[in-house]
Parts: structure tokens; C-alpha cells; sequence
């Protein structure tokens, strides 16, 4: 029986062992243009948390991502939940309205990735079990048992570079400030949904772990390997580096009226 999110059994005629916490998992998966990915992603997020729930947040996709999404749902019904969008605004865009539709379906853990692979999806139970514990989990590539596979040195020096330049300038002892593979108990997206997030790229990374830490919730970061994409192109363009660069040093200011 489930009493006050809490399931019990009873042994002996008495109410005294809990099986579990009973909380409702949501991953998000921001789209575009991901059709081929998608169709393998949604299955093996469901092999890891059988009983979470997905939410695809398709930005209009010219290769009819959001309709796939939609025909897959029928096979997930209750589970598998498609957000349509007018137009391609961006990462940050794409996931405030996912945040915002997760806290809709009653969510208590909200879990973020990749569509294309490069979040390995055998990480979601450590992610999940760890927001039992933890406010927020984040999944890094710069600490001891994390790395990359498959980058070119350039690319591994600019995120590196990155990422140093964000922890310096904000003072954040996130060792992957710019990573995307993270989870937030609801409390804490309930918190960033109050504040000034207006990164529409990958900024939009850095401003919601680091207003989470300025907040005092804490954190967990977990090791991984980020891979190459399986198929598609990817998303990164210098207009998406440039914002960050832009936007790094203003929120510096910004963090102050929301540290405790």
C-alpha cells in the first residue's frame, strides 16, 4: 500500500517494512531534427526507468521528428508525452518549456539529456536513485572517470577552455559547468523557473546549475563518457559560443541577489 509517497508491505500481519520512495521520474528529450535517433532513444530510456515518464519537446522539425514522437506515443500511452513548438529557439527555449510542462505532469524528479546518445542513457538509474539523496545531479566529464570519446583536439580545448573560464569568472566548484546531462529534484526547477534565465544556447547550462548552487541546494556530480552523436549534425554553432561568452560575465552580478 502506498501511504504519504511511501509503499509498504505488510509481514506478519504488520505495516512495518517500506519498499521504496515513491517518486515520478520525467526525462525531457529536446528535438530537432532528430527522427533517427529518437526512434532508438525512447525504448532505451524505458529499458533503464521502466516506469518514468518521457517528455519530447520538438522544436517544429522539418524531418518530421514530432510527428515520429507522436506515433510512438500511441505505444507509451499515459508515459510518452510530445510538447510541439511553433519555431527553433533554441536549447534554452526548448527546456523552459519543458521544465514548465514537467512540473504539469506532476513530476518529482526531472531528468535532462540528449536525444542523439552523447548523454549515455545507462546512467539514468545512478541520476534517478541519487536525486533521492541529492537536489540536484549532474553529470560531468571533467572529474576523475569522466572524459570524452571521439573529439577532435580543438573541440576538447574549447570546451575545456569553456568551462574553465565560466568556473573562474563565477567562482563555481562545478568541474563541467557547461554539461547538459542533469537532473533537479522539483523543488529546484520550481526555483529556476523564478529566475532570469534568458540563455536561448547552451549558456542556458551554466546559468541553471550555477543559480541552483548560489541558492544552496545541494549537488552530486557523477562521472561519464560524452560520445559522438549517432547520427544527424550537431547543434553547436559560434553564434552558441559567443552567448556564452556574452552571458557568462553579467550573471556574475545576477548570482549575487541569489546567493544565501
Amino acid at each position: 500500500m502506498k501511504v504519504n509517497n511511501r509503499i509498504y508491505i505488510f509481514v506478519d500481519g504488520d505495516l512495518s517494512i517500506r519498499l521504496d520512495t515513491f517518486m515520478k521520474t520525467t526525462v525531457l528529450l529536446p528535438t530537432y531534427n532528430e527522427s533517427e535517433n529518437l526512434k532508438e532513444m525512447i525504448p532505451t530510456v524505458f529499458s533503464f526507468l521502466p516506469h518514468c515518464q518521457i517528455l519530447v519537446i520538438d522544436d517544429n522539425s522539418p524531418d518530421g521528428t514530432g510527428k515520429l514522437a507522436d506515433e510512438i506515443s500511441l505505444k507509451y500511452p499515459n508515459q510518452l508525452h510530445v510538447l510541439h513548438r511553433q519555431k527553433k529557439e533554441g536549447l534554452g527555449k526548448a527546456y523552459l518549456a519543458g521544465f514548465q510542462e514537467a512540473l504539469k505532469l506532476d513530476s518529482d524528479h526531472i531528468i535532462q539529456m540528449d536525444t542523439d546518445f552523447s548523454h549515455p542513457p545507462t546512467l539514468l538509474r545512478e541520476i534517478d536513485k541519487a536525486l533521492q539523496k541529492y537536489d540536484f545531479v549532474l553529470g560531468s566529464r571533467y572529474i576523475p572517470g569522466g572524459g570524452t570519446e571521439n573529439w577532435e583536439w580543438h573541440r576538447r580545448l574549447l570546451s575545456r577552455a569553456g568551462n574553465l573560464y565560466a568556473r573562474l569568472l563565477l567562482g563555481s566548484p562545478i568541474r563541467d559547468l557547461t554539461g547538459g546531462f542533469k537532473g533537479f529534484n522539483r523543488k529546484v526547477i520550481e526555483y529556476l523557473l523564478l529566475c532570469p534565465l534568458d540563455s536561448s544556447g547552451y549558456s542556458f547550462q551554466i546559468e541553471t546549475t550555477s543559480y541552483a548552487i548560489a541558492a544552496g541546494y545541494s549537488y552530486l556530480e557523477i562521472p561519464f563518457i560524452f560520445a559522438e552523436r549517432r547520427s544527424g549534425s550537431s547543434k553547436m554553432s559560434k553564434k552558441i559560443i559567443l552567448e556564452a561568452l556574452k552571458k557568462t560575465f553579467p550573471l556574475r552580478k545576477k548570482l549575487k541577489a541569489f546567493r544565501k
